[in-house]
């Protein structure tokens, strides 16, 4: 084939082309594809949207606990805080000479905590000293009046003579004189004396004042208690400002009195009226588990969460010791009114347990339902037994617990009781 006949054979791609139709086969099939990615979708909306419908049971609370009338009507999870956590500041600003406490310790209302340079303080208080001095003085001055040679000065006994003899022309130099005399013997003027007073009581004040700042630059603990933290290092700048200058602290050191604790809640809407009703409190904590305190209901919020449409409620725990810490995990039995213990106690010579079906328990921990969703709790398992293993540590009672969790339920998951 010659080189023409080849080239005649050439696509000319500059030619309109002619427009495509679509096989009804591959129309039919892409409406498939599109119905089917549509159902799926779907479908998996519904199994995020769509609660679980799951077995669930109420965990009974332990037997010596049940048989003391303290069958929980709700049972939480919070958080113990202290119940005034104070953040010690400094009235004055200064560089940080002296701190004399660590995190942990014990110290007693009015015990110096940290004490800031002074060198200038101390030479503010002198100067203010000194010039309340000088204008002392000068008050005395003025008050005692002109001095007998003062006034002999004043007013010569010869130029009285003189003017004696010269009467009939020197009259009025006479009375002149008299009454120059009278003003002398007199001495300064009263409002003299009330300006160098006044002065005074200034100068006093900025006495008062100076002593006041350095005593400042002593910083003491405002109550007693124990000392959460440690905020400034010999060297630091501390201000006086609550949100702090580059480089400054606003705060030397934070006390809290840990016999005053409480257990912060997040409540759902709900369980708010359980809550209500509740007349006291039974709390634990996971580091403790065989030991149980008292609480009450200290404090409700004014306000509900409306993202997480939850009340926060602070229950007071009557009866703290050194067991328990603020930030650690607790678990509030909310119970009907009843005689208080007055102390932490065990309820059994042998830490008290819960039994639930074997079931429940996966991977050392169960799902428990809090408001409408399933949350893992990790759980410490004792020996199994006929009615299930028992649960030394990670539930109290109370709690909506599922008894059988399907094959990947996940956390957080919205999951309601089966009909």
């Amino acid at each position: 084939m010659s080189s023409d006949e080849i080239h005649a054979l050439r696509i000319d791609r500059s030619l309109p082309r002619a427009p495509q139709r679509r096989s009804p086969i591959r129309l039919a099939a892409g409406a498939v594809v599109t119905l089917v990615l549509a159902a799926a979708a779907f479908t998996v909306y519904g199994l995020i949207t769509s609660a679980t419908p799951v077995d669930v049971m109420r965990v009974v609370p332990p037997a010596s606990a049940a048989a003391r009338g303290q069958d929980p009507i709700l049972q939480a999870t919070g958080y113990i805080v202290a119940a005034h956590r104070i953040e010690v500041g400094s009235k004055v600003a200064g560089r940080v000479a002296w701190v004399g406490v660590e995190k942990g310790d014990l110290v007693k209302a009015g015990q110096v905590l940290v004490r800031l340079e002074d060198q200038a303080d101390r030479a503010q208080l002198a100067q203010a000293r000194g010039r309340l001095a000088s204008l002392e003085a000068r008050v005395a001055e003025l008050t005692g009046g002109s001095r007998p040679e003062e006034i002999e000065m004043a007013l010569a006994k010869q130029a009285l003579d003189d003017a004696r003899a010269r009467h009939d022309s020197l009259r009025a130099r006479v009375q002149s004189l008299r009454k120059m005399q009278d003003l002398v013997v007199l001495g300064p003027r009263q409002e003299q004396l009330d300006a160098a007073r006044g002065q005074m009581a200034e100068s006093r004040a900025a006495v008062n004042y100076a002593a006041t700042q350095l005593a400042n630059t002593v910083i003491r603990a405002p109550v007693s208690g124990t000392v959460l933290e440690r905020a400034v290092e010999k060297g630091e700048f501390v201000t006086t400002s609550f949100a702090g200058e580059r480089g400054a602290k606003s705060y030397v050191a934070a006390v809290a009195d840990l016999t005053d604790l409480e257990v912060e809640l997040d409540i759902g809407q709900s369980d708010f009226a359980k809550v209500r009703s509740a007349g006291r409190a039974l709390i634990s904590t996971d580091a403790f588990p065989d030991r149980r305190y008292e609480g009450v209901i200290a404090r409700i919020a004014p306000e509900a969460n409306r993202q997480k449409a939850t009340v926060q409620i602070s229950v007071k725990v009557t009866n703290a010791d050194e067991f328990l810490r603020p930030e650690m995990n607790a678990s509030v039995a909310f119970l009907p009114s009843g005689p208080t213990t007055g102390s932490p106690v065990r309820l059994d010579s042998t830490p008290a347990v819960i039994t639930v079906p074997a079931t429940a328990v996966r991977d050392d921990s169960v799902f428990v339902i809090v408001d409408g969703r399933a949350i893992r709790k990790p759980v410490r398992v004792g020996t199994p037994g006929p009615d299930g293993v028992q649960i030394t540590k990670g539930l109290v009672g109370g709690e909506d617990l599922i008894s059988n969790p399907p094959r990947g339920l996940k956390e957080g998951q919205r999951v309601c009781p089966n009909p």
